[in-house]
């Protein structure tokens, strides 16, 4: 998984429109990056919307944001049409982006065992250093956690 203290991994991946995304376009910028299992599930959705729904107080801080899952291109434009979130979705159906920030992992759920992402949010700064990692993220306050950091 991604330290505190380590830069961000180059990457590209596809958003909820077909249009590619490289981290190289953030050199520069802040950046809250969200990992999250399932599109369109409640937690997902209290969490993107809580992000949505603060959305200029983050972007006043000087914060760009991106979102990341394992769904399909059309379930993340499905996403982000019925919510109309103003950042990007990335697609990461072959996982090249969840892996290399170790979100993929094994998972417990009334009992069962599977491998799935860790919901975690991983904060840069303008240089591209983690400076923050919310492992344990409040769907419903998620922006509130980010911005009492900031």
């Amino acid at each position: 998984m991604i330290n505190i203290g380590d830069k961000l991994p180059s990457f590209e991946g596809v958003n909820q429109d077909g249009k590619v995304i490289k981290s190289s376009k953030f050199k520069g910028e802040k950046l809250v990056i969200f990992f999250y299992p399932k599109a369109n599930t409640p937690g997902c959705t209290a969490e993107a919307c809580s992000l949505s729904d603060n959305y200029a107080e983050l972007k006043n801080g000087g914060y760009e944001i991106l979102g990341i899952s394992a769904d399909s291109v059309e379930k993340q434009k499905k996403f982000q049409d019925k919510f109309l979130f103003p950042y990007d979705l990335i697609a990461d159906e072959s996982r090249n982006i969840i892996d290399k920030f170790g979100v993929w992992q094994l998972k417990k759920f009334m009992g069962k065992e599977y491998m799935g992402i860790v919901r975690t949010t991983f904060i840069f700064d303008e240089n591209g250093i983690c400076t923050r990692i919310i492992d344990k993220v409040k769907t419903k306050e998620h922006a509130a956690q980010i911005l009492n950091q900031i």
